[in-house]
C-alpha cells in the first residue's frame, strides 16, 4: 500500500482525471503524470492508469444514460474497429520504443482541439455522408484513434469528439455519450492486454479507480447542466492545456 500522502494525491488526481474524461478527455495525462512522479516506470504507469480509468468509466456511462440510445448505431458501426485498434495499440506499447509516438502526441492533441472547435464551420462546408467511401474514411479515423487510445490514450476523448464533429454530429451531449462508449471498448481490450502482460500495479490501480468513479459521474452530470457552447469552450481549454504541457515536456522539459 502506498504512503498515506500518496494515497490522497492519487485519489485527487483520479477524481480530476475522471471528470476531465467525462467532459472532453485527457484525464490519462493527470494519472499517468502522478504515477510517474511517484517513481513508477512509464509503461507500468500507463497500464495501471488505463485499468483504473476503465473501471471508473461506469460512472460516466451512468451520467450519460439518457443519451446512450444515440450511441447504439455508432457502437454497431465502430465497435469492431475500436476493439481491434485498441488491442493493436496496447501491443505496440509493449514492444516498441514509445519516443516517436510521444513526440507526436502534442501535435495530435493540438490538431484535434482545433478541428473540434472548428466543427461547426467544417460542418457547413463538408461532412462525411453515407457513401461507401465516406464510411471507409470514418472507420479509418476511428481505427487510428483506437490505436492511439490503446497505445497511450491521453487526449483520446478530444480526438474522438473531433472525429464525430467532422462526421456531422452537433449535439455535444450525444457526442460525449458516444465517445464514452467507444472509449470504454478501446480501453477494455487495452486493459485486458495489460493485465495479461502483468503490467498493472494493483494497489495504485484500486486507489485510482475509487477517485475516477466519482470524477466520471460528477463530470458527466456537470457537463449536461451547462450549455453546449460552454462545453465546447471547456474542451478547447482542456485541449490547449494538454498541448502546451506535452510540447513543453517533449521539447523544452529535458
Amino acid at each position: 500500500m502506498p504512503p498515506l500522502p500518496e494515497v490522497f494525491l492519487l485519489l485527487a488526481a483520479a477524481c480530476a482525471a475522471g471528470a476531465m474524461n467525462a467532459v472532453a478527455g485527457g484525464g490519462t495525462l493527470i494519472t499517468f503524470a502522478v504515477l510517474v512522479a511517484s517513481g513508477m516506470p512509464a509503461i507500468q504507469a500507463n497500464a495501471t492508469s488505463t485499468v483504473a480509468l476503465l473501471v471508473g468509466i461506469v460512472g460516466s456511462l451512468y451520467g450519460y444514460r439518457s443519451h446512450l440510445p444515440a450511441a447504439r448505431p455508432w457502437i454497431k458501426n465502430f465497435g469492431i474497429v475500436s476493439i481491434v485498434g485498441g488491442l493493436l495499440g496496447a501491443y505496440l506499447l509493449t514492444v516498441t520504443n514509445p519516443l516517436f509516438f510521444e513526440r507526436l502526441v502534442p501535435f495530435l492533441i493540438l490538431f484535434a482541439t482545433c478541428l473540434f472547435l472548428g466543427g461547426d464551420v467544417l460542418g457547413r462546408v463538408r461532412t462525411l455522408g453515407t457513401s461507401l467511401a465516406s464510411i471507409a474514411v470514418a472507420l479509418a479515423l476511428q481505427f487510428g484513434v483506437a490505436i492511439y487510445g490503446g497505445y497511450f490514450g491521453a487526449g483520446i476523448g478530444i480526438l474522438m469528439l473531433a472525429s464525430l464533429g467532422f462526421l456531422g454530429l452537433r449535439n455535444i451531449h450525444e457526442m460525449n455519450a458516444i465517445k464514452t462508449v467507444l472509449a470504454a471498448l478501446i480501453n477494455l481490450v487495452a486493459a485486458a492486454y495489460f493485465i495479461f502482460s502483468g503490467l498493472v500495479l494493483w494497489p495504485q490501480a484500486i486507489i485510482l479507480t475509487l477517485g475516477a468513479t466519482l470524477g466520471y459521474y460528477g463530470g458527466a452530470t456537470f457537463a449536461q447542466k451547462i450549455s453546449q457552447t460552454q462545453v465546447r469552450r471547456l474542451v478547447g481549454v482542456i485541449g490547449g492545456i494538454l498541448a502546451i504541457i506535452f510540447f513543453w515536456k517533449q521539447f523544452f522539459g529535458k
